[in-house]
């Protein structure tokens, strides 16, 4: 079989490609899942009194961007333990983004 210049690219593209276990990639995207879980009860329980709502967003949203800060600062995301936080980080970021779409409709 000849190798035409489409598999020559696809082949260079492919050794650039980080390859991760499958059980590393489950990790990150459980949680992802438990972020938007915690950021559902985070609203949830919040709502019940009414008053603390905005302040305790405002908290929550302080600390995920000083996380995130020191994160990209530091060059800390090739730790594992740093980069499985991140994505919990995005999961409740994204679960407060769909929780403002639900009130805002």
């Amino acid at each position: 079989m000849k190798k035409t210049h489409i598999l020559n690219r696809f082949q260079h593209f492919s050794n650039y490609l980080p390859l991760y276990s499958i059980s590393y990639t489950a990790i990150r995207v459980i949680n992802l899942l438990i972020g938007f879980f915690i950021s559902t009860v985070m609203t949830t329980v919040v709502s019940q009194t009414g008053d603390w709502g905005i302040i305790a967003g405002a908290i929550t949203v302080t600390y995920m961007e000083l996380f995130s800060n020191w994160v990209y600062q530091n060059d800390l995301i090739k730790n594992k333990l740093i980069a499985n936080l991140n994505s919990l980080r995005i999961g409740i970021v994204y679960g407060m983004f769909v929780d403002a779409f639900k009130l805002g409709s």
